[in-house]
């Protein structure tokens, strides 16, 4: 998910309660939620769509979410005593304990590759032991709604505490309610997955993906060996069997990444000849820099 739903989930679960447990339990909480992202500093070392192949993986995996909030526990702790040296640390703050620090910051820390399952993109889950990528199909990667419930509670939560009125039950009952919105959209894509019939290109492959902005409506990706229908409707492709698209991985970085990467991996023939990578998921020609790679070495057998 987006950054802005990890932090809103962080300051939620705060508001719930768990930030009367020590001082600066608001910054483990909601850093905490966020620092997986830390992967995201591939960027500066990567090129193309190398990061596709990296991300999601090794600072999302068991040993991460161990270490990660250890550092941020720590760092948080040694803030707090700098600030008491220098004499700046707030009055109002209460007794800073390690212990508290670092189970929040772990807390927030397990929200964010639970929340990034929930979308088609993906997760590697058990990363470095495994490279299986999980998907979880229930929400859009930024969902507005999911957005709207957990900001309006937050606000609604810091508001009634400050002004001395009862804060914690209001942000109990937003996580419910984001909990029974998550379920709700999870059964909406099971329905939508198992009861699709109609799939030209075949469906050994069957993708209920959440549509941006409608909770309620899914696209079926359907089809296999990079021949793809979306809602039935056929994608132009060729069969990836036919074509040395495996030798090609071998050789380029972004081919490989890409391919570890996508889960319905198509090849598009160009109008300039050239074919072009992409997956079904995020099918879109307008947008070939983020997910496509262009192959001006793949060879195609000719189609029977």
């Amino acid at each position: 998910m987006d950054n802005l739903t990890h932090s809103l989930v962080g300051a939620l679960i705060g508001q719930a309660g768990l930030k009367r447990k020590t001082g600066l339990a608001m910054p483990a909480l909601i850093i905490g939620a966020n620092l997986p992202d830390v992967d995201a500093a591939c960027f500066f070392w990567l090129d193309g769509v190398e990061h596709l192949g990296f991300r999601r993986g090794i600072t999302h995996g068991p040993p991460a979410l161990v270490l990660l909030p250890l550092i941020l526990a720590g760092v948080l702790w040694g803030f707090d005593r700098w600030q008491a040296r220098r004499g700046k640390r707030p009055e109002g703050r209460l007794p800073v304990h390690f212990g508290w620090l670092y189970g929040l910051a772990s807390l927030g820390c397990l929200t964010h590759p639970a929340l990034d399952w929930l979308n088609v993109y993906g997760i590697r889950l058990l990363e470095p032991f495994s490279s299986q990528w999980f998907y979880g199909d229930t929400l859009f990667i930024i969902d507005v709604w999911l957005w709207a419930l957990l900001g309006v509670a937050t606000w609604f939560s810091l508001r009634r505490e400050k002004r001395g009125g009862e804060w914690i039950k209001p942000a109990r009952i937003a996580m419910v309610a984001a909990l029974g919105y998550i379920g709700f959209n999870g059964a909406i894509s099971h329905v939508a997955a198992t009861t699709y019939s109609y799939a030209p290109t075949g469906s050994s492959m069957v993708i209920a993906s959440p549509v941006p902005l409608f909770p309620a409506r899914r696209e079926v990706i359907t089809g296999s060996d990079g021949l793809y229908a979306i809602n039935g409707t056929a994608l132009p492709g060729v069969p990836i069997s036919a074509c040395n698209l495996v030798e090609l991985a071998e050789r380029d970085t972004q081919v490989g990444a890409f391919m570890f990467w996508a889960r319905a991996p198509m090849i598009e023939p160009g109008e300039d000849g050239i074919y072009r990578l992409f997956d079904a998921r995020f099918y879109d020609p307008r947008a070939r820099d983020r997910f496509s790679v262009a192959l001006p070495d793949l060879k195609c057998e000719p189609l029977q």
